[in-house]
């Protein structure tokens, strides 16, 4: 059985200015779309939906009309080449920095207690600015913004959204009692730390419908000084079990800790595949033979791939037919140009 690919793309601090997606952007995508030899899916690089949202530096924005023709030009190079592209909602909340906000203010949140974590701004890393808790009466802002975002992928010519539920961004900093230390109506209980993210994704499905819209979580990873949830299992599927009748396109889940071990706290993932009831894609340090057994047990409907399609355009026809894989250069990931980005190499013609 082939492996069903989905290609889910890391931060390439590569945006213009204004953080509007460019031509070499377009190009990247472009690569890795014919669904012959690279991704059934491209999940885009995470995408800010307001000013506000952004956290680190030269990261691509949707909140303007300078950005939709930005992702037009890239939307229209993938399908040329036959594939699919949903792009990746995100709000950073308090992973972010005074200098990347507007006006140098703080960071929005769910709390006023900073990350121990960095983020990448003009000049290097940098440890997180502190965070401004939003006041109840911000939060429906911010759920609009969701949905405005929403609406502008469909006019720059995505073919659906994903919105960007884990890693412990914003809408984790709701969920978590790791972090959300509300008293009001988005705290406490599981019921009022699930609402941000039920709101969002009933706003963002009314706007294109649960048929263009997925959803990534990541129930246990410590990213971004997340910590666990005290009840992850009963957070999570309580979320499932509320978001099932919007009919997901897709729920995108991270096995365990993000870019780490995937064993690294238990749960139970395919009791939150039953409670959402919808296609499964599953991501963390998947293998050729774990991804294959993964699709033919049942396990998954759909594999994701981070790094290793960046360093390899054709990754889906490698995996296919067994081919070694080109090897990624680290230190080129973030920022620059075309080099570590757009000039791997791909394989020969086939035989």
């Amino acid at each position: 059985m082939p492996v069903r690919t989905a290609l889910d793309m890391l931060h390439a601090n590569r945006a213009s200015a204004g953080q509007v997606p460019n031509a070499l952007m377009a190009q990247y995508y472009a690569q890795r779309a014919n669904p012959a030899t690279g991704a059934g899916l491209i999940v885009t690089e995470a995408t800010q939906i307001s000013p506000e949202g952004q956290g680190y530096l030269d990261t691509p924005g949707l909140f303007n009309s300078a950005q939709v023709a930005g992702w037009r030009r890239v939307t229209d190079a993938v399908h040329a080449e036959g594939g699919r592209i949903v792009v990746q909602l995100w709000h950073v909340g308090r992973i972010s920095h005074v200098s990347l906000q507007p006006g140098g203010v703080a960071p929005l949140s769910s709390t006023a207690t900073p990350a121990k974590t960095k983020t990448f701004i003009a000049g290097g890393f940098a440890e997180v600015s502190t965070p401004r808790a939003l006041r109840t009466d911000e939060i429906p802002g911010v759920v609009a913004q969701y949905r405005r975002a929403a609406e502008l992928a469909i006019e720059a010519g995505f073919d659906g959204v994903e919105v960007h539920g884990a890693n412990g961004y914003l809408i984790e900093q709701f969920l978590r009692d790791t972090i959300n230390d509300r008293t009001d109506a988005y705290g406490g209980s599981i019921e009022n730390r699930a609402r941000f993210l039920i709101e969002v994704m009933q706003a963002v499905t009314g706007a294109i419908g649960g048929g263009r819209t997925g959803l990534r979580l990541s129930p246990v990873t410590p990213a971004n000084d997340a910590g666990i949830d005290s009840q992850a299992q009963q957070l999570f599927e309580h979320v499932g079990r509320q978001l099932a009748p919007l009919k997901l396109a897709f729920v995108h889940v991270v096995e365990g800790a993000t870019g780490g071990p995937r064993d690294n706290a238990p749960f139970d993932y395919a009791a939150l595949r039953v409670a959402f009831g919808a296609p499964w894609m599953v991501n963390n340090g998947y293998t050729r033979t774990m991804a294959l057994d993964a699709v033919a047990s049942g396990g998954a409907d759909l594999v994701a791939f981070g790094k290793p399609f960046i360093s390899n355009p054709d990754l889906g026809r490698r995996l296919r037919e067994n081919a070694p894989l080109n090897e990624l250069r680290p230190a080129l990931l973030y920022g620059g140009g075309a080099e570590g980005y757009t000039d791997y190499p791909f394989l020969g013609a086939a035989a």
